[in-house]
């Protein structure tokens, strides 16, 4: 009989372990039971919250409660409570589910609900603004804390910081007294228009007119060439010369390709320009001044070896493109001389070239790096590009042409602008 009895209790208790699990027929939008955590303050059992939708959204048949942008408040005679930021952030990757357990029925029915992080707020305190923190109580603190909690390296940076600190209320006696100061020693200080009228004086170019319109207004035949010194050359013998041979011949410097390959060109015209001849007669003058003054030298020597020039040309020469130190009478060629002789005669050759000089074959002639001829044209406010399609229709050009780069000198004039050293 034993036996007997002890599987029919077996069987009665299984019978009352069976539960049901069902999900909540209500409509899925419907206001619902919801999840809250107090991570701080708990509130009174008895203290009753509302939920409320803080956006509008469209709402449908498969919109659950939980997915509506909801917030949970309530209040006491004290604290408020509310739903926190943190409420939407920690639901994601989550869903929480409340179950409801009827004995009688013996089914457990299934809800989404949301879960809210709840915050709060003394209402005593809500009319209180926070005290503002200064720049120097933000960096005491962090003095404290590094002090504190940092490393001997941190601790060393801030005691360095600490004797490096500049005493401001000692500084308010002689305030007036510094202001007055550099008030005064700023007045002798240029405006900005004198201080780029100075910059311009000092660039090693020749006199220049910055309002040119065209090309060959920028830098005045007259200017690099004075008119004494024109009108003592005579180009009738090189035009009249049969052979390149010949002209090369009447040339002071005979030696420069680019001079002899244009003056070949200006002599091969039916009618051969004479300013153009006379120009490249003066610029030959002047390679040959160039390679006689570069290093030490005697001005009668100079004089000399130029016999073939006209003297008042190597006056001009000597007087514009030499330094005599003082104390002494012997002249000689400096930097800024040399780099003032180029760039006129880089004007020259820019005004033979139309105004787009080919540089690598000006840096040949002159046995100088190509870059530095380069840098020579820049200054006077040159662009070192290839030519356009325009450019080589203009100078009559092939196509092959426009592979090189040329110095090309357009208006309006745009000198380099200095560059400024960016700290590291």
């Amino acid at each position: 009989m034993a036996p007997a009895s002890t599987s029919k209790k077996r069987k009665r208790d299984d019978d009352q372990q069976k539960i049901s699990l069902a999900l909540s027929d209500q409509p899925k939008s419907q206001l619902g039971p919801v999840l809250v955590n107090f991570p701080a303050i708990k509130a009174p059992k008895s203290t009753s919250f509302d939920c409320y939708q803080t956006e509008k959204v469209p709402v449908n048949e498969d919109t659950h409660f939980a997915d509506l942008p909801t917030l949970i408040a309530g209040e006491t005679d004290v604290v408020d409570f509310f739903s926190s930021t943190e409420s939407r952030r920690t639901s994601f990757g989550s869903r929480y589910l409340v179950a409801v357990h009827n004995k009688r029925t013996k089914t457990t029915t299934l809800r989404e609900a949301p879960l809210h992080i709840l915050s709060h707020q003394v209402k005593a305190l809500k009319s209180l603004k926070p005290a503002p923190v200064s720049t120097f109580q933000r960096l005491e603190g962090r003095a404290a804390l590094g002090d504190t909690f940092g490393t001997k390296k941190a601790k060393q940076a801030i005691r360095a910081q600490e004797r490096n600190k500049v005493d401001v209320s000692a500084m308010e006696a002689v305030a007036d007294h510094l202001q007055d100061i550099i008030q005064r020693n700023t007045q002798a200080l240029p405006s900005k228009e004198e201080a780029r009228a100075m910059a311009d004086g000092a660039r090693l170019v020749p006199p220049y007119n910055s309002d040119a319109e065209t090309p060959s207004e920028i830098y005045p035949l007259h200017n690099v060439i004075p008119e004494a010194e024109w009108k003592t050359l005579s180009p009738s013998a090189i035009i009249q010369a049969s052979t390149s041979k010949e002209r090369t011949a009447l040339l002071t410097y005979q030696r420069s390709k680019w001079i002899n390959q244009h003056l070949d060109l200006v002599c091969a015209s039916p009618s051969p320009s004479k300013t153009h001849v006379k120009i490249l007669m003066y610029i030959s003058i002047m390679m040959s001044f160039r390679n006689l003054t570069i290093r030490e030298f005697k001005k009668p020597d100079v004089y000399e070896k130029l016999s073939a020039a006209p003297s008042i040309i190597i006056d001009g020469l000597m007087s514009r493109f030499t330094e005599t130190p003082r104390g002494s009478t012997k002249p000689q060629s400096t930097s800024q001389t040399e780099t003032l002789l180029l760039t006129h005669m880089f004007s020259l050759c820019l005004r033979v070239d139309d105004y787009a000089t080919d540089t690598t074959l000006v840096a040949s002639d002159l046995s100088q790096k190509l870059a530095l001829i380069n840098t020579l044209f820049k200054l006077m406010g040159c662009k070192i590009n290839k030519l356009t399609v325009h450019d080589l229709k203009r100078l009559g050009l092939p196509d092959s042409a426009g592979e090189a780069k040329r110095a090309v000198l357009k208006t309006p004039l745009e000198f380099p602008k200095p560059r400024v050293k960016r700290n590291r």
